[in-house]
């Protein structure tokens, strides 16, 4: 599967007119700086690799490989480095995004068994959820624009699911998190 997406990758990039010297200057664990040169060549739509950890768990071969650009100017040795970071990437987002999928799909057949007007309100702040898996209900309640006993009640279901749990509070406000959607998202980071 690696290969494959190296083929893409190599396939997109020469199409792209992406220079040598372009792929180098990402070194230095850039790679933002490369997920956005990519989007804005059109091979990107939205930044979704995470380059920096293939980086990091490569770190001694990265250097190594930088080291020979500057002594050599070996660029080709580089840039198939680089490439195989894209290609493991892509395959980490692509598993990620999998996993996150079907906690989705998981999660909202729980909703099934709720009223029309119980699964509205729990939608809406599911959906909230998946973009900001950390919550209170005050800040929750005034984002949706929900009054603040909807959205307790929502989160109060979300935990009775175990969707949510209760994981810090400060002063009066409980703070919530969707902890399996974190633990996906934080896999290998620790």
């Amino acid at each position: 599967m690696t290969i494959r997406y190296t083929q893409i990758i190599n396939s997109e990039l020469s199409s792209s007119s992406i220079t040598l010297k372009e792929m180098y200057c990402w070194k230095h664990d850039k790679s933002l700086l490369a997920s956005l040169s990519l989007m804005e060549k059109g091979i990107l739509s939205t930044p979704a690799l995470y380059i920096s950890y293939y980086l990091k768990m490569n770190r001694i071969e990265y250097y190594d490989r930088m080291t020979q650009v500057r002594r050599t100017g070996d660029y080709e040795q580089w840039i198939s480095f680089f490439l195989q970071a894209f290609a493991d990437s892509a395959e980490d987002a692509i598993h990620t995004i999998d996993l996150l999928t079907a906690l989705h799909d998981k999660s909202t057949k729980l909703f099934d068994t709720l009223t029309k007007r119980q699964r509205t309100s729990v939608l809406k702040v599911f959906s909230y959820l998946e973009s900001n898996p950390i919550i209170d209900i005050q800040k929750t309640a005034a984002t949706l624009d929900m009054s603040y006993n909807t959205v307790a009640k929502v989160v109060s279901i979300l935990v009775d699911y175990g969707i949510l749990k209760q994981t810090d509070k400060f002063g009066k406000a409980k703070i919530y998190s969707y902890t399996e959607y974190l633990d996906i998202l934080r896999k290998d980071t620790y």
